[in-house]
């Protein structure tokens, strides 16, 4: 890559890498999902995937939120904020009126309740936004069990304990930088598809950030994520920002100033119902990159709240809406034989 040339270009050209070179294939859906696509008269849609591919950004110029169409920046932080609580429930992503998370639990409670007391996704999330907290309703089918947070923060060690990644990394990198052991994994086979227990089975589809690792070199910390599968159009614009504010956060509480977060992807794909969009959006001009600023006064990774982040200078072409496609998880009522994403 030209030292010139735009670091947003990175991701247009895997776009186009994508559209010209990559394979189709079919998706796993289960009948639950299957029974929503035809109520609205639609295919499902494939995927357009390519596999092994690498972006890098130096967080030590600007900040990598992509310009060629507006992303969801409060969502970011919200989301990223949740995941560092530990929480595995969506009732405080509800509280931020932020959705990401909705359609999963939707799909939990689909499954496993015996009631079905509301017909629409809009209902199901309503009562769990009016309810408080501790209700029993919002602690079982708020509960997505395996997700991002609960695994860097609360990993279910086999001796009953809850392992907080995280913590260990941040405490190490500030004591000893030059190790080269800094992973937070969220790959446990103990709640993915035939493998898990019971009591631990998820609709939720096994985690696409599979691990991420930390690294001190030349006096400045590197981030490098790992991501098994990578919506690229919906997710990896998202999932770009997310990581690189995480890395600008534990450089902020550890004092190492950033380097690089770098983006490793195995399956990277294109929904077919995305192509359009996708289509547009390489041919819109990048606009320089925005700067996020942190509150100096923070020196805890698990103080860090909304107004401590502030997003400086962004502009951007407008935004490309594109439906989600909840996949993978369940088939039957028995664990999937093979991924959904």
């Amino acid at each position: 890559m030209s030292m010139d040339r735009h670091p947003e270009y990175q991701y247009l050209d895997l776009c186009k890498d994508i559209l010209d070179n990559g394979a189709d294939k079919t998706l796993f859906f289960n009948d639950v999902v299957l029974k929503e696509y035809k109520k609205k008269g639609q295919e499902p849609p494939f995927i357009r995937s390519v596999f092994g591919r690498q972006m890098r950004f130096d967080l030590g110029k600007d900040f990598p939120l992509l310009t060629t169409k507006k992303t969801f920046w409060r969502g970011i932080v919200t989301e990223l904020l949740w995941f560092l609580s530990g929480s595995s429930n969506i009732k405080p992503l509800l509280g931020e009126n932020n959705h990401i998370w909705d359609e999963w639990a939707w799909k939990h409670y689909q499954m496993w309740s015996d009631k079905k007391e509301f017909a629409t996704q809009a209902e199901f999330i309503k009562k769990l936004t009016e309810l408080p907290a501790d209700d029993p309703f919002v602690l079982k089918y708020g509960d997505l069990i395996t997700i991002y947070g609960r695994m860097w923060r609360r990993w279910p060690a086999k001796d009953g304990r809850e392992i907080d990644q995280l913590a260990w990394v941040i405490e190490g990198l500030k004591s000893k930088p030059d190790r080269k052991s800094y992973v937070v994994s969220a790959w446990n086979p103990d709640f993915i598809y035939e493998m898990a227990s019971e009591g631990q089975k998820s609709h939720v589809p096994p985690f696409c950030h599979t691990m991420f690792q930390f690294q001190v070199a030349n006096g400045k910390l590197n981030l490098g994520l790992y991501q098994r599968s990578a919506d690229l159009f919906l997710g990896v614009p998202f999932n770009i920002a997310s990581y690189s504010l995480l890395l600008l956060m534990v450089s902020h509480v550890t004092k190492i100033p950033p380097g690089e977060f770098v983006h490793t992807f195995g399956d990277v794909h294109i929904y077919s119902n995305h192509f359009d969009q996708v289509k547009e959006q390489m041919t819109r001009e990048p606009f320089p990159f925005p700067t996020v600023r942190l509150n100096p006064a923070v020196t805890d990774i698990d103080d860090f709240t909304q107004s401590d982040i502030t997003l400086e200078d962004y502009q951007s072409h407008p935004s490309l809406k594109a439906d989600i496609a909840t996949i993978g998880g369940f088939s039957d009522g028995k664990m999937a034989g093979k991924p959904g994403v």
